[in-house]
């Protein structure tokens, strides 16, 4: 008795193309989408950075034993 069923729903949904218009419903979708599509790109450059900088850093240090046998 207290949840929304699909009529409300319905309503809402209604209420909202009145108020905004479908144009402007349009173009906050595609607005969205292209802000996610921009974080995602940007998510991935910066996890590239640091697998390639972990890569360089391991490949600088050398291993225990090399370290050991030079301090002797």
């Amino acid at each position: 008795m207290g949840a929304f069923s699909i009529w409300h729903l319905v309503i809402i949904l209604l209420i909202v193309v009145a108020l905004f218009g479908t144009t402007k419903l349009r173009n906050v979708g595609s607005d969205l989408g292209s802000a996610i599509k921009s974080f995602r790109s940007a998510v991935k450059e910066e996890e590239e950075k640091k697998e390639a900088i972990g890569h360089t850093i391991d490949a600088d240090i050398p291993s225990s034993k090399e370290h050991e046998t030079v301090n002797r």
